[in-house]
């Protein structure tokens, strides 16, 4: 019902034309004396309430709702005329129906609403013999229906253009993340083979060098892989994962082996614990995690990995200063970071890859730094064998 469209126009006008049946039988219990006026009034609303909602508004013009609106108008007009020439529950309706025009249709449509809109409240005033009192107010309801319309139209309008502009910029970008982790693999895979022929011919120190090439090769592919990631879970909400059962030390260990040598990262991992993960999001996960921790922590950073009742626990704590105030409330939100050291993506990526394991990540104050906690669903239990 919600939303822009033929379809929502109708279905919320469809809203509005039961609401005002009900009202109109409703008013069967004030108003006794006109009970079959009301039940001819309450059956036009409800009426207009199933064509809204039958007809298949997809199929037809683009403003074709609008005629429910003319429709409203006149069952409106049999209202007033069905209470006597009572019109205070005809004027916020009309008011509420140009309410609802606004949201969905352009200015010039509002614009023709005006004649019959008037119409539809005068003539049962006329028709009733009202006081010319009661039919001057036609002239204060009307410029205010038409007013507040207007704005709500310019309003409308106004977010439309955004969504549309925004809905643009990303198509834009997902074009962009696409055609950039792609074009970043074609050049990586003769980089990969030029390496791993030089490797085959090195002496020592270059096989050392050619190794730690190859590392970093692997790292940006990992990276290209992980800007489709940004778009698969932009557009599909989800990733799927190849989970199985892992040595945790061996995981750590082969991940960490990325980390510039030079750099002070420790690890406490049991040897004996299994860990049932994907592999490669694994490594994603602790390596944007490291990577962030030395970039914007003090080292050393330590990593552990435990298990406990309610599952397995990955923790990568540096002893920085900790995580600013102002960005506490967004830490794991896309670009939180940013600016001159990166686009600011890892620990989104992160936490999306921990929910798609079933867990979460959360940030821990330590005195000094901050841990960065990743927890996992313990491992299934294996069936027993029969």
């Amino acid at each position: 019902m919600l939303g822009t469209g033929p379809r929502a126009a109708a279905r919320q006008a469809a809203v509005l034309f039961t609401v005002a049946g009900l009202l109109a039988l409703i008013g069967i219990l004030n108003d006794p004396v006109h009970t079959g006026r009301l039940l001819i009034v309450a059956a036009c609303d409800l009426l207009l309430a199933l064509i809204g909602l039958l007809v298949p508004w997809r199929r037809v013009a683009r403003h074709a709702p609008a005629l429910l609106g003319l429709a409203g108008f006149a069952v409106l007009g049999l209202s007033t005329w069905s209470f006597g020439g009572v019109a205070a529950g005809t004027g916020p309706f009309l008011v509420l129906l140009y309410a609802w025009a606004a949201l969905h249709f352009p200015r010039w449509i509002l614009g023709l609403y005006a004649l019959p809109a008037t119409l539809a409240y005068l003539v049962p005033l006329i028709l009733t013999d009202q006081p010319p009192l009661v039919l001057g107010s036609a002239a204060v309801l009307m410029p205010i229906a038409l007013a507040v319309a207007f704005l709500i139209e310019a309003q409308a309008r106004r977010l439309r253009d955004d969504r549309d502009r925004l809905s643009r910029i990303e198509q834009w970008r997902a074009a962009m993340i696409n055609t950039l982790a792609h074009d970043v693999r074609a050049p990586l895979s003769t980089v990969r083979l030029v390496l791993e022929e030089i490797a085959e011919d090195a002496d020592q120190a270059q096989v050392a060098m050619v190794g730690a090439a190859l590392r970093q090769t692997s790292r940006i592919a990992r990276l290209a892989d992980g800007l489709l990631d940004v778009q698969r879970i932009d557009s599909t909400g989800h990733l799927k994962l190849d989970r199985a059962p892992h040595p945790a030390h061996l995981l750590v260990k082969d991940t960490l082996s990325y980390v510039r040598e030079d750099a002070d990262v420790r690890a406490e991992v049991d040897e004996a614990l299994t860990v049932y993960v994907d592999k490669q999001r694994f490594e994603q996960i602790l390596m944007n995690l490291v990577t962030n921790a030395l970039r914007y922590g003090k080292a050393p950073v330590i990593v552990t990995f435990a298990r406990d009742a309610t599952g397995d626990r990955l923790e990568v704590r540096d002893h920085g200063p900790g995580i600013p105030d102002d960005l506490r409330p967004r830490l794991f939100g896309q670009f939180a970071v940013g600016g001159e050291q990166g686009v600011g993506l890892g620990l989104w990526i992160v936490r999306q890859l921990a929910v798609a394991h079933g867990g979460q990540a959360t940030a821990e104050a330590r005195e000094p730094g901050v841990a960065m906690v990743v927890t996992f669903p313990p491992p299934p239990v294996p069936a027993p064998q029969q």
